[in-house]
């Protein structure tokens, strides 16, 4: 009996895994040079898989749930050891188990600032930070791509690579959504999700799934911070005179119940009256001026048409002919010069003003009273 329980005791009859870490992806089932009966007892948890690998080759895959394992339910691995249909001896595997749940609160950040070209303020460095939260969605993908032939696999052995992806992806979509630096507090549900859609195909090289991914904050450089606080304040302020007198009101009194200054106090004392004096003289002066009443503009009359015309107006509504002192021409070159004068300024020929409408510049016949253009009186 005592031979017998010893060989019993190295066949493996009872495959499980009972996790009690948050992070462990993946557990190989310890079986070493143990060989696993046939018929022997398998148990795969919710948000488990369990995988049997024949000599680095995936054979089975088997999701949630209790198996008896026998050559029925292990079709790859039968084929892969050629056994007999009905084969009952035991037999050598690795067995590995595969997390399957959300391992959730993976905290990302940027180590170097992100460069992005502002409208606004031009070339700044943003820093970001948030969480996200991932699963295996694909577990042969995983164990091949990443796993390899380790006992235990946990968070900490890929979560570097992770991040730096998120990183990559999210600079390259922040250079692209154009948002403006002090507008992005505004847009971070809208570029978590767009975030999320462009880093999935990277999770999915990997056999996982992004589940979640969150943008907490966005900081601005300590210079643009400043900028805006400046700006801030400049809205806060409102008027820019009013309060500028009010600061120079306060520090003139501030001055003037300085009491430790000896005569130089007495000084700012005598100052601090004479300008507060000052300022109120120009503050009643100020009020007291009257607005000043527009005078009504004086119309013109048109000298060819006689309609009247707002003064600056520079033709006539009613003609259309330009509105200003008439011409005459010339009596020896015919150039156009203004009425009333002696002198041709073009040739220096003397004019017979006498001949001439003072209003129109029309030529009057000798001996006529009125100018037959405009009907001007002649002097």
């Amino acid at each position: 009996m005592g031979l017998l329980n010893f060989i019993k005791g190295q066949f493996i009859e009872v495959i499980e895994w009972t996790d009690s870490s948050s992070n462990t992806m993946v557990y190989r089932f310890p079986v070493m040079n143990k060989e696993i009966k046939m018929g022997a007892q398998l148990t795969v948890r919710e948000s488990q898989t369990a995988i049997f690998v024949n000599e680095g080759q995936v054979a089975d895959v088997f999701g949630p749930g209790r198996y008896e394992l026998t050559t029925q339910n292990m079709p790859l691995l039968t084929k892969l050891k050629s056994w007999k249909y009905g084969f009952n001896s035991p037999f050598k595997a690795e067995v590995y188990f595969i997390n399957t749940k959300q391992f959730t609160d993976q905290k990302w950040g940027t180590s170097n600032p992100i460069m992005m070209r502002d409208t606004e303020f031009g070339i700044i460095r943003l820093r970001a930070f948030g969480i996200f939260s991932f699963r295996v969605n694909d577990s042969v993908k995983f164990l091949k791509e990443l796993f390899g032939t380790n006992e235990v696999f946990d968070t900490e052995n890929i979560i570097g690579q992770l991040k730096r992806s998120v990183i990559s992806g999210l600079t390259d979509l922040l250079g692209e959504s154009k948002v403006p630096a002090i507008d992005l507090a505004m847009y971070y549900d809208e570029l978590s999700n767009q975030a999320k859609e462009k880093l999935q195909p990277r999770f999915e090289d990997f056999g996982f799934q992004l589940s979640t991914f969150y943008i907490e904050n966005i900081s601005l450089p300590e210079e643009v911070e400043k900028v805006v606080d400046k700006r801030t304040s400049m809205g806060v302020i409102g008027n820019m005179q009013q309060y500028a007198q009010y600061q120079t009101a306060e520090a003139i009194r501030d001055a003037a119940q300085n009491q430790s200054g000896g005569f130089a106090s007495v000084g700012a004392g005598i100052g601090a009256g004479s300008a507060i004096g000052n300022m109120m003289g120009e503050a009643m002066r100020t009020m007291g001026q009257k607005p000043q009443e527009s005078q009504p503009s004086e119309d013109t009359k048109c000298p060819n048409c006689g309609v009247s015309v707002p003064q600056g107006y520079k033709f006539c509504g009613g003609c259309g002919k330009p509105i200003g002192p008439p011409k005459v021409k010339c009596t020896k070159c015919g150039k156009e010069i203004d009425p009333g004068l002696k002198f041709c300024p073009e040739c220096g020929s003397v004019q017979d003003v006498d001949n001439f409408c003072k209003n129109c510049g029309n030529k009057i016949e000798e001996g006529s009273k009125f100018c037959a253009k405009c009907g001007t009186k002649t002097e």
